[in-house]
């Protein structure tokens, strides 16, 4: 009972609640520092419009799952816990995957694949045994959040760099001018890097990043 009213007295936005959420956008990025979620980072970055859709689409379904999941944490057996935490993600994905299609149906087919492996992705599984399963709600909630965002935040600075160096575009709008009729920068010279668009260029960018924010906290080389 002391514990229950200890709960009950915490400020909904505490310091440590703050936390669940800012942690996961710097030192504990499920990305760059846990190593999750890579395959989805390398596949679907090559456009921003698709970084951001999949990353709004990972943040429902990881806030939303962590809240049902931490809602039925005491009644659900520990026998069939995955099969019911998958339960939960795949009822939430077809939701994102049904909204894709009524919404930005070019979009949605694009990402089809990769949507529909937001069932699997490790950072969801990890979230719903690491936290939902041993929290309340509310605390759930924002580790849902935050973790998303973290994740959402690595695939949009990785779309960002490989659209606008790629094609020149972002969100699909000229960003350096037109380079069929040469204008703004074009004129000068500037070609596209089309090595950009490609597979390998999602890794290397995803590599920067990771040696950036390495090389700016020493204590992540230390711990990994």
């Amino acid at each position: 009972m002391a514990d229950n009213k200890n709960i009950e007295k915490e400020p909904l936005f505490s310091k440590k609640n703050i936390g669940l959420v800012m942690d996961p956008l710097t030192d504990s990025n499920p990305i760059t520092v846990q190593v999750l979620g890579i395959c989805s980072a390398l596949a679907i970055t090559a456009e921003l419009k698709a970084s951001v859709i999949m990353a709004l689409s990972v943040m429902f379904v990881l806030a939303a799952g962590n809240v049902v999941i931490s809602l039925l944490r005491n009644v659900i057996p520990s026998s069939i816990r995955i099969i019911a935490q998958l339960v939960v993600v795949a009822a939430l994905v077809i939701i994102v995957d049904l909204t894709l299609k009524a919404y930005v149906p070019d979009l949605a087919k694009k990402l089809s694949v990769f949507v529909g492996l937001i069932i699997t992705n490790c950072i969801i599984m990890g979230r719903f045994e690491a936290f939902a399963l041993g929290n309340g709600p509310w605390k759930s909630f924002l580790d849902g959040i935050g973790n998303a965002a973290g994740y959402g935040l690595i695939l949009v600075i990785v779309g960002f760099f490989r659209e606008l160096l790629g094609s020149g575009k972002l969100f699909g709008f000229q960003i350096f001018g037109d380079p069929v009729e040469k204008t703004g920068l074009y004129a000068l010279g500037y070609e596209n890097n089309g090595f950009m668009l490609l597979a390998p260029m999602a890794l290397i960018t995803l590599g920067l990043i990771i040696g950036f924010q390495r090389s700016r906290n020493k204590s992540l080389i230390e711990t990994n």
